[in-house]
């Protein structure tokens, strides 16, 4: 059966569900989906789980432009999230409780396996990865997953530097790009969720070869934040130059 959304776009419903009800858009409760394949309680607690891992404080208003949702959507299922028990809200704050992180977690977890499996095994584009696992990530079941990471050798990150939940080994000490000076020896280590969904940014990074594991140095630093850097190729001169607000959220270490 499908179910039709309130924004006209047609997704799975439930067997023997019809009526004014089965119309009325996603509800957290039941896990209706809300875009073709992301159920809504798992898009909020994904979200949520990657501001924190930015460290930046969540509240409703960086969750509307993340998700590119409205303001009265994100309150009202922020609303539901947190009668069911996976957030608590103090003040503007939205945090994850034990049950919310558990559950977050876990969908983390399935689509960084997934973009894993997609770069390493099946050769997707490092750039596409991101979007095709959030199709993934749902409908992998706990024992796949567990056969995933055996597979694919338990890797500590994903494709883009993020660490895999629950994976063993410790990252090495990070900064932003931003905060790296001219002169500086560098080496890509992780690309944030925000650039991750910004397929643009991705595809640039990717063209110009600066990836996670990429050794850099930094050839300028412009007053407005924007940087220039020299990419550790043999026999080439290769340059890329990044504006300050995705310097910001490229994470390096000393090379």
């Amino acid at each position: 059966m499908l179910l039709r959304t309130a924004s006209g776009a047609v997704a799975p419903g439930w067997p023997g569900r019809s009526g004014p009800a089965a119309d009325a858009g996603p509800r957290v409760g039941l896990e209706v989906v809300s875009n073709g394949f992301h159920p809504p309680v798992e898009e909020y607690l994904e979200a949520i789980h990657a501001l924190e891992e930015e460290g930046v404080q969540v509240i409703q208003a960086r969750l509307a432009q993340r998700l590119g949702h409205s303001a009265p959507t994100v309150s009202e299922m922020v609303r539901r999230l947190k009668s069911e028990g996976y957030v608590n809200v103090a003040a503007r704050s939205v945090t994850l409780t034990a049950k919310g992180r558990s559950r977050a977690e876990s969908v983390v977890r399935k689509h960084r396996l997934a973009e894993r499996l997609l770069t390493d095994v099946i050769g997707l584009e490092w750039h596409k990865a991101h979007d095709e696992a959030g199709r993934w990530e749902h409908v992998i079941s706990d024992e796949v997953e567990a056969r995933l990471i055996e597979l694919l050798g338990h890797p500590r990150t994903c494709p883009h530097g993020n660490p895999i939940p629950g994976a063993k080994g410790k990252a090495p000490a990070q900064m932003a790009l931003a905060d790296a000076e001219p002169g500086d020896h560098v080496r890509l280590e992780r690309v944030t969720e925000q650039v991750e969904i910004d397929l643009e940014s991705l595809s640039y990074l990717s063209s110009h070869g600066f990836v996670p594991g990429t050794d850099a140095r930094v050839q300028a630093k412009e007053t407005d934040g924007s940087v220039t850097l020299v990419l550790d190729e043999v026999g080439t001169d290769a340059t890329i130059e990044l504006e300050a607000s995705i310097a910001q959220q490229l994470f390096v270490a000393p090379a």
